[in-house]
């Protein structure tokens, strides 16, 4: 009986796939010459630079989850507590000053930073390492310092960045039940397969370490790939001289260097080699605001923050710095020579 009704419905199958490509082929016959090998050029256009974006951020990534495994296996509640304190100033500027322990990009600290809320770090002071710890850590000093010299830009990079995480830390500080802004895997509802125990020795601890680390590795890693294919998706199919020609203006020139930080979604250790050639082209401000948004939002890092935060928080994280960076552009742009 089975083997009728596959037999009955054969014909059907077929006429369904004949119908189909009888209209593709009229679609395709309807389309502009020239059309398949514009779409082919964009394709290896978008292979590439996904590429490029992944294969940049993937060590970062790594180093982030691996730091992840080090901190579950040697830190205890008890020494977060001690490191940290629990007044909201002060929590909301140690963890801003926390990057300069963990030296991690936009990339890693997602993971770093879900893991030290497991821990018991006060929700201000994740944030603000969150935001903070993609600018102010040794690699991003060097790598801004080489673009720009020990001047105006490093400076106003950190102070602006530092500035902006502490508030948005301390906007969080007023959530008193961390339930209502992290997910549920996050406050307490689930727990991971993998702990440390007292009596561990350094090599089982280790070990430990490696397994956590693979486990958060590909947990976060397909996010990773998500965002990379979108920002990889814009940065193809829309044009980058059009945003550009637009954007000479105070106001305008600063929108589309914000716009820019979220498309092109540039590891913060090398974005000051990409901001440097704005330089001349847009203002001060402008290129300040894409060093200081880009790291702490971007289209791969929202992928990741939603697995950390609620939509609701996230929105804050998102708009809060796109608003403060947008205010430092123009007060620079319009104040400051």
């Amino acid at each position: 009986m089975h083997n009728q009704t596959v037999v009955n419905r054969l014909p059907r199958n077929v006429i369904v796939w004949l119908a189909i490509g009888i209209l593709a082929l009229v679609a395709s016959s309807m389309l502009p010459a020239g059309f398949f090998s514009w779409l082919w050029d964009r394709l290896n256009v978008f292979a590439t630079v996904f590429l490029g974006i992944f294969v940049e951020a993937v060590p970062y990534l790594l180093l982030g989850t691996f730091a992840s495994g080090l901190v579950e296996v040697f830190v205890d509640r008890d020494q977060m507590s001690r490191w940290v304190s629990r007044r909201p100033a002060a929590a909301a500027i140690s963890g801003a000053f926390m990057g300069m322990i963990f030296p991690v990009c936009e990339c890693g600290v997602v993971p770093l930073t879900r893991r030290l809320f497991k821990k018991g770090l006060p929700l201000s002071a994740g944030i603000s390492f969150l935001l903070a710890a993609p600018v102010l850590n040794p690699i991003v000093v060097l790598s801004t310092a080489s673009a720009f010299g020990w001047g105006e830009m490093l400076f106003w990079r950190f102070a602006v960045s530092l500035v902006i995480a502490v508030v948005v830390g301390l906007v969080f500080s007023v959530q008193k039940e961390a339930g209502e802004v992290l997910r549920p895997v996050l406050a307490g509802e689930e727990h991971d397969h993998v702990h440390a125990e007292p009596g561990d020795s350094i090599p089982e601890k280790i070990r430990k370490a490696l397994l956590i680390t693979v486990d958060e590795f590909f947990d976060m890693g397909r996010y990773l790939i998500l965002g990379s294919m979108l920002a990889a998706g814009l940065q193809t199919f829309i044009s980058q001289s059009s945003l550009l020609a637009i954007g000479s203006g105070p106001v305008l020139s600063v929108l589309i260097m914000l716009l820019l930080a979220i498309l092109l979604s540039i590891c913060s250790t090398v974005d000051s080699f990409v901001a440097l050639g704005f330089v001349g082209t847009f203002s001060f401000g402008s290129v300040l605001s894409f060093l200081v948004f880009g790291p702490m939002v971007d289209i791969k890092s929202v992928m990741m923050y939603l697995q950390v935060f609620k939509r609701r928080a996230v929105m804050y994280i998102v708009a809060i710095p796109f608003m403060m960076s947008l205010l430092a552009g123009l007060v620079f742009n319009y104040f400051v020579k």
